[in-house]
């Protein structure tokens, strides 16, 4: 008897380890990765664990969307859903009803506002943070960059008198962010390989474009491509940076961009593949650590020209975490080549307010605040 309860146990233990953690965890939870739970919540349950269900609506609608229809209908009752930001939105403002003395919450309900846009709604929620820490640095931050964008340059001033106030150091510090974002909003596009850069220590970035769900590589994908390889062939003692991570039929960007380039005549031993990144920020944060690896000096960057300027701040900005974190200044020089998705470059060098919107939201991001703390950069 005592044998066959130990082969039982046996048994037991082997199905539990064959099972994948997340599946566990997700039926634990009651939300599955491929169909979250989105039954109304009850009103018996503890407080966190409603706010930890909204959290989780809110992160995987952010990610993957999902049937919004149903969200109308079984969580917000009464309220008409646009897309899957709408529910990203409304699962934050009811988790901050739920606890309105949570900041945590009300950045995430600000930073989905954000996200679409309704900058007025934002600076209503970032008000409400400072009226409860009016010495929130964050808060204070945020208010003043989404004013400026807002074009309340009053606003910004009185957010960065406080700031100084605050906290002089790290003001001075994101004033001096705000101002190379400004310098690089001037920046002047290349549309084909610049002449004289360096032919040691230089690397060429392209950056990648989300592939189709077949992991086919899109148009604007291939274009960024024939760019950098007229680069690549008029430099050919440069590496080759392609950077993006998200998977489709198991292939991620990086990988489709590197057999093309190889398709195309360029040495695979030249090309350094990033497979990590799943947006700008992380491009520019996991590109900088190879950088720092392979000890480049000097970066071209490849990407649109509707692209470029977030680019460019947001690696600008990792480049200038990274010395600070390795108490080194690399003096890292960055050049840009555009494939150019405008009507004309005079069209490309006019910055609208939606751009300068996502510029510092990536700024701020990849200054390491995050959009929703806790839960995503």
């Amino acid at each position: 008897m005592n044998q066959l309860r130990k082969s039982l146990c046996s048994v037991l233990v082997f199905i539990l380890c064959a099972i994948p953690f997340s599946s566990v965890l997700a039926q634990t939870t009651g939300t599955l990765h491929e169909n979250p739970s989105v039954t109304a919540l009850k009103n018996d349950e503890p407080t966190s664990k409603r706010i930890n269900q909204l959290e989780e609506i809110a992160m995987y609608y952010y990610w993957h969307g999902g049937d919004v229809k149903k969200a109308e209908e079984e969580i917000f009752q009464g309220i008409t859903l646009k897309g899957k930001y709408d529910v990203v939105e409304n699962a934050f403002l009811q988790a901050t009803l739920i606890d309105p003395h949570s900041l945590d919450l009300k950045f995430s309900l600000a930073s989905t506002q954000i996200i679409q846009k309704k900058i007025p709604e934002a600076l209503q929620t970032y008000k409400q943070i400072l009226n409860l820490d009016p010495r929130n640095f964050e808060g204070n931050l945020l208010y003043g960059v989404y004013s400026k964008v807002n074009g309340d340059e009053k606003a910004y001033d009185a957010s960065f008198s406080k700031l100084k106030n605050i906290d002089s150091k790290r003001a001075n510090e994101y004033a001096s962010k705000i101002s190379k974002t400004e310098k690089i909003l001037r920046e002047k596009f290349n549309t084909e390989p610049p002449a004289n850069l360096p032919s040691k220590d230089h690397a060429i970035v392209i950056l990648g474009y989300a592939l189709s769900e077949e992991g086919t590589m899109q148009p604007t994908l291939v274009e960024r491509l024939k760019v950098g390889l007229a680069a690549a062939k008029k430099y050919p003692n440069s590496k080759i940076i392609v950077t993006g991570g998200v998977p489709k039929k198991g292939i991620t960007e990086a990988d489709a961009m590197s057999k093309w380039l190889v398709d195309n005549g360029i040495a695979k031993e030249r090309i350094i593949m990033e497979k990590m990144s799943t947006d700008t920020v992380e491009n520019g944060l996991f590109t900088t650590a190879i950088l720092e690896k392979e000890n480049i000096k000097d970066v071209t960057l490849v990407t649109s020209a509707s692209h470029m300027r977030r680019a460019l701040t947001v690696f600008e900005e990792a480049s200038d975490f990274y010395d600070k974190m390795t108490g080194k200044k690399s003096k890292r020089n960055f050049t840009n080549i555009v494939y150019l998705d405008y009507p004309s470059l005079e069209e490309a060098h006019k910055v609208t307010k939606d751009e300068l919107l996502v510029i510092y939201r990536d700024l701020i991001r990849t200054s390491g605040i995050w959009q929703y703390p806790g839960l995503q950069r």
